[in-house]
């Protein structure tokens, strides 16, 4: 598939800006090809790997997003930064990237602990709570990745 340029391309953000917001915030918005039509997005906690240069989930094994992702495994993922305001101005400018993909679900337990763990570390390093954590919850739990097929950012102002 070919995905659109930015149209603004003064305002497009580098490869490398991308993956540092995609790093750095600790949530963003998956959208899914949801059931009887309707998109279907929500905010959710990811965990960017830049080994393998997917970007990885976990929530429960059922639901609403399982079931649309099964029937349609493509999606997107929007992140963005906190923003500033210029000194003297009221408008914010974010800088927010958006990744095309495909979903997989990963199968192994033992891959999803590794994930699991991954994502904890982006909110503490806590290793008490962490481990009590995904003690009580890895089995309820699927992890699942976005493999980007398309990545861009830009810095937008809202004025």
């Amino acid at each position: 598939m070919e995905f659109r340029e930015i149209v603004r391309k003064k305002q497009a953000l580098s490869k490398e800006e991308c993956i540092a917001i995609l790093k750095k915030e600790v949530r963003g918005v998956l959208s899914v090809n949801g059931l009887e039509g309707y998109p279907y997005g929500m905010p959710i906690n990811h965990y960017y790997d830049e080994e393998s240069g997917c970007i990885y989930f976990h929530g429960g094994k059922t639901g609403h997003k399982i079931d649309a992702l099964k029937a349609d495994d493509r999606a997107s993922f929007c992140v963005y930064d906190e923003g500033y305001r210029r000194e003297g101005e009221w408008a914010l400018n974010i800088k927010s990237v958006i990744v095309f993909g495909h979903i997989e679900f990963v199968d192994s337990l033992e891959e999803t602990e590794k994930i699991s763990r991954a994502l904890c570390y982006k909110f503490t390093d806590d290793e008490e709570y962490i481990q009590h954590e995904i003690g009580k919850s890895l089995k309820g739990t699927l992890c699942f990745k976005l493999i980007p097929e398309h990545i861009s950012g830009k810095l937008v102002n809202e004025a």
